[in-house]
């Protein structure tokens, strides 16, 4: 560690309960196997409620019906939400069908939900179903360690269908930066498996690491008894597609190809899109460059960055607890070199990268290999069997006769890949019958995206899923009007500031503040790489539309060549671009 501690440069403060909760645990083990026999309630009592996070869930109910439950004396319909671990979001079609029979025969609402973590969720597991589930999922392969809580969560991989070795290289590596960065402790073994050996983790070697890393906790020589201070995310991307939206997470491996090679990685650090209404303190940002690794030194750098900010994150403000604020507070400088440091390696310069669109190809692409690859368009990413779209049925059959493998996407689409010539025409017979293909689906409305949001999230205070089909059809009227049927605004939608919807990435920001009223937000690019500014805040959506009717039909008679609308608005003045978010992302529109 460096002799000046940038810890010194924190608040005395009292450290947030969460730290209290993690070193109390046992590292992570607290008392939910004694809870998961407590008959009295649907739900986890006291830590259990936020230790299971570590263990990929979520404790919910639907909002929708709490009120009459309550009216009827009866406790809340406490359920589960379960995340993936899917590091790169790549599936084989026999694991598909086992999450399709889990969904369809264990949860509440029958749904395998696509998130823009890459991965899959269950929604609805009742709590006497909570332990078969992670069994199920074990005897495919899978698990969900680590894809919420305080930890390195499910590592986002670009889906590029079409440069398969380069994929191939960057998936791998995809694979091992989750393994490095997986907690050690037996926790999720023991209590869900009952000690058991885990399958998706047995052909892990683990790579060595230096002393300067390790945190002197023998159980857990990266995160520590304590773990870190808040969620941490990373991302392996494949210029010039920033199809995973790099700047939403803590760190960032940009592939550099050299002769038809992967010949190392840029390294991006502090991204995140989290905020706090009208908190000042609270701030999302695109990340840092902070220069270019070979690849002897991946590994070493991923544990390097997620140690430093272990050991100088904020524990006693979870608000800004995240890596970003970590950089701001200490500087990027004295970060980097304490990065350096523990992994024994300078940064070389960044090499000369570029990124130019953002977003799924939806449709057919031929590989390098011949082989082809169908994304499909899947709404908020919700496969269900709906009235004539009969959607999970189709991925069912889909998932029967592939000979490929699947990818989940970071905007909630699936890619049917390598699928072989002979069988193309078969999967778009199966695709087009159960309505998972469609021809009228519109640019725009591929490139709109949408958090959960109500019923299920707790955090929610607006629609954002379920609003966000209806909206479409209407920024699609105001798009055909103004002849603008073949172009796009990347538009996002979240029930709340805490960003799982990306709206801080996009060029139209809805963001939910009550019940029918957002803040809108506008100012980003296509390519992701910039901040949007609030423009209006607690508006409805007539009056979202007023100004979107007012702003396209702009965009529509006075944009320059190729202009996306985020540059145009900036151009035009509507917003001012944020430049330098922890200075200028709160200064008012003039």
């Amino acid at each position: 560690m460096t002799t000046t501690d940038p810890r010194a440069k924190l608040p005395d403060a009292p450290l947030a309960d969460n730290e209290r909760l993690k070193g109390d645990s046992h590292h992570l083990r607290g008392t939910i196997a004694e809870d998961l026999k407590d008959g009295l309630t649907g739900g986890f009592n006291g830590d259990n409620f936020q230790l299971i996070r570590f263990h990929g869930m979520y404790e919910q109910d639907n909002r929708d019906i709490r009120a009459e439950r309550n009216d009827q004396k009866l406790d809340n319909l406490k359920n589960v939400m379960l995340r993936c671990r899917l590091p790169g979001g790549i599936i084989s079609p026999q694991q598909w069908l086992g999450i399709d029979k889990f969904a369809g025969e264990k949860t509440i609402y029958g749904s395998i939900r696509l998130t823009n973590r890459q991965t899959f969720q269950f929604h609805g597991v009742l709590k006497d179903d909570v332990k078969p589930m992670h069994q199920w999922l074990n005897e495919l392969g899978l698990d969900s360690i680590a894809t919420a809580g305080d930890v390195n969560r499910n590592v986002l991989c670009t889906s590029n269908p079409v440069e398969s070795s380069l994929h191939k290289e960057a998936y791998e590596w995809a694979k091992k930066i989750s393994e490095h960065l997986l907690p050690k402790t037996r926790a999720y073994a023991e209590i869900w498996l009952d000690g058991q050996k885990l399958h998706s983790t047995e052909d892990i070697v683990n790579a060595p690491l230096a002393d300067s890393v390790k945190s002197g906790d023998a159980t857990e020589p990266v995160l520590g008894k304590n773990y870190l201070p808040r969620k941490f995310k990373t991302t392996v991307v494949i210029p010039p597609h920033n199809d995973v939206d790099l700047h939403a997470n803590d760190l960032n491996f940009i592939a550099i190809e050299e002769d038809g090679k992967l010949a190392g990685f840029n390294v991006l650090v502090g991204g995140g899109l989290s905020m706090e209404h009208g908190n000042t303190k609270t701030y999302p940002n695109t990340a840092r460059e902070f220069g270019f690794i070979g690849l002897d030194k991946v590994l070493d750098c991923a544990a390097s960055v997620v140690s430093v900010q272990r050991d100088w994150g904020n524990r006693s403000d979870r608000k800004n607890a995240k890596t970003r604020y970590t950089l701001e507070r200490v500087g990027t400088d004295v970060f980097i070199a304490e990065v350096e440091n523990r992994m024994g390696a300078k940064f070389e310069p960044i090499r000369p990268y570029e990124f130019t669109t953002r977003g799924d190809r939806i449709g057919w692409v031929q590989g390098e290999e011949g082989n082809w690859h169908l994304t499909l368009f899947i709404e908020n990413g919700r496969l269900l069997d709906y009235p004539g779209r009969p959607l999970k049925t189709g991925m069912r059959e889909i998932a029967k006769v592939h000979q490929g493998d699947f990818r989940l996407t970071a905007n909630q689409n699936l890619i049917v890949a390598n699928v072989p010539p002979e069988q193309k025409d078969e999967i778009e017979r199966i695709a087009r019958e159960h309505g998972l293909i469609s021809d009228n689906i519109t640019r725009q409305r591929e490139n709109s995206m949408a958090c959960v949001s109500l019923p299920t999230c707790p955090l929610a205070m607006a629609e954002a899923e379920r609003f966000l089909p209806q909206f479409s059809d209407k920024v699609d009227e105001i798009m055909a009007k103004n002849g603008l049927n073949d172009e796009y605004i990347v538009l996002r939608v979240t029930g709340c500031p805490n960003g799982c919807g990306r709206s801080m990435l996009s060029e139209i920001g809805l963001v939910g503040k009550a019940v029918g009223r957002y803040n809108l937000y506008t100012g980003s690019n296509r390519q992701g790489t910039r901040i949007p500014r609030l423009f209006k805040e607690n508006i409805t959506e007539p009056e979202i539309l007023e100004i979107l009717e007012s702003w396209i039909a702009n965009w529509a008679q006075n944009r320059q060549n190729n202009e996306g609308f985020g540059d145009f608005a900036v151009r035009t003045g509507i917003v001012k671009p944020v430049l330098d978010a922890p200075r200028d992302f709160w200064v008012a529109q003039a």
